[in-house]
């Protein structure tokens, strides 16, 4: 059996222990909490701060296969790039990918470098959409409808024509010469520009080229992800993030059959140990392959819900809500439906369904919310899950 680390053990950790254990593949992680939000989900954990105790990591990537980070702390990566040829394992991480993708103004040349479509920078009029230069995801980001409103920012922030239009993903994995493409996925956002809920798109032929454009620029050995807005200006790409994501790598595998863990794998077969092998073992591994078809076709649903204690109904909720978590486990599971619990000051489920039509996922989607609704007495003489901006209307006891 392979073992991983798992440096990190909030929501990237919890995709790749996820993805571990459908592969059956040993987790460790290490997160310097001791109350980290997957802690009780992986095989074994150690609470430790690698930054001011390496030491510990490097006597622990003798019993793994590789090391993954699965945060976004610069002293870590940073700390985890030094260890690299001190450690006994391989680390499935592009840095210099990872470099220019954290920062929105460096993406930005890159995308205007190899020629792919992404919103105008600095457009003469609003309404503009406005982001940090280095955060992740949501963080930071606004549409401000007045030019008055620029002056007010900080300098660094990176300012971009407001792009109508459905947020799309798209994973590839890379050994440095060789490029996985895998399978597109809507990302319906939030209010606040989180993730609720995450579902597979039908093939992109522009999109492919795109990502395959973006991390042959990269000459990417590791994972990225490329976001992007289709609407009626066509597919412009808003940012990459050169890492493990969340919550998208879930609908992929089971909408594909495709395990992005098992793919890095794939990709870094010639590391370290692979070095160690004998020829004729070497010399059976296939490598990392371009992807010509998916080993399944089938639908997905991720979502995160909330309980709404006070109305006994379920809110659709960003995955930063799940984050604030104290602890996160599976809750309940069956074939083709399972429920996570995130427990904390709000009870936050993940529900993940699939099927191999879209109509049948839908249907495993109601069975796992009736029985949430049973469990949680939720009160059902109403609509009990909420659609995203939907306000509640009905009181506890009515």
């Amino acid at each position: 059996m392979k073992t991983v680390c798992l440096v990190g053990g909030k929501l990237q950790g919890f995709e790749l222990a996820y993805l571990a254990k459908k592969a059956k593949i040993k987790t460790i992680l290490v997160d310097r909490s001791p109350k980290a939000l997957i802690r009780t989900y992986t095989d074994e954990f150690h609470c430790f701060d690698v930054v001011k105790d390496p030491a510990r990591l490097i006597e622990l990537s003798e019993k793994v296969d590789a090391l993954i980070p699965g945060n976004e702390n610069l002293k870590c990566i940073a700390l985890l790039e030094e260890l690299e040829e001190k450690l006994c394992c391989p680390i499935f991480f592009d840095f210099e990918a990872y470099r220019i993708s954290r920062d929105k103004h460096k993406s930005k040349d890159f995308f205007a470098r190899v020629g792919v479509p992404t919103p105008l920078a600095f457009p003469s009029e609003p309404p503009y959409f406005v982001k940090p230069a280095c955060e992740s995801g949501s963080v930071g980001t606004a549409i401000l409808y007045e030019q008055e409103a620029l002056k007010k920012l900080e300098p660094s922030m990176l300012i971009e024509e407001y792009v109508e239009g459905d947020v799309v993903s798209l994973e590839i994995v890379g050994d440095g010469s060789h490029f996985a493409v895998v399978k597109e996925t809507k990302v319906h956002i939030d209010p606040t520009y989180d993730c609720h809920k995450v579902t597979p798109l039908p093939s992109d032929r522009e999109f492919r080229q795109i990502a395959r454009t973006l991390a042959q620029g990269l000459f990417l050995k590791g994972i990225m992800d490329v976001e992007a807005i289709k609407g009626k200006k066509g597919l412009k790409v808003i940012e990459i993030d050169a890492r493990f994501p969340s919550q998208t790598p879930t609908v992929v595998y089971h909408s594909t059959g495709i395990n992005l863990l098992e793919l890095l794998f794939k990709a870094f077969e010639n590391g370290p140990k692979a070095e160690k092998e004998k020829g004729a073992a070497k010399m059976q591994k296939k490598g990392l392959q371009e992807i010509v078809a998916f080993p399944k076709e089938a639908y997905c649903i991720f979502e995160h819900l909330m309980l709404d204690k006070e109305n006994r109904i379920l809110v659709p909720v960003g995955e930063h809500v799940l984050s604030e978590s104290s602890e996160y486990g599976k809750y309940y599971a069956e074939e083709g439906l399972e429920i996570f619990l995130g427990l904390g000051k709000q009870l936050v489920f993940t529900l993940i369904v699939w099927a191999p039509v879209q109509d049948a996922a839908e249907k495993a989607r109601e069975k796992g919310l009736e029985l949430l609704a049973k469990a949680f007495d939720l009160n059902r003489s109403s609509d009990f899950v909420l659609e995203l901006g939907q306000k509640p209307e009905i009181k506890a006891g009515i």
